[in-house]
């Protein structure tokens, strides 16, 4: 999966819980710059991250990366 397809999926996932970035960045425990970046594919996330990711938007991290 391509950073920018995944920073897709990211926004996708957030959108469709209604939390804006900061919400979502809150409950990662992660900046909200860090998660625009994250969404736009211009930064590649750690797997920590991922995981803090994947368990704020409440799915398996192979969910997250399908």
């Amino acid at each position: 999966m391509s950073v920018r397809n995944l920073g897709g999926r990211i926004a996708r996932l957030r959108g469709a819980r209604g939390l804006s970035q900061e919400a979502l960045a809150t409950r990662a425990g992660i900046h909200r710059v860090t998660l625009a970046n994250i969404e736009r594919g211009a930064k590649r996330p750690d797997l920590a991250t991922l995981e803090r990711l994947a368990r704020a938007l409440r799915v398996p991290l192979a969910d997250l990366l399908r």
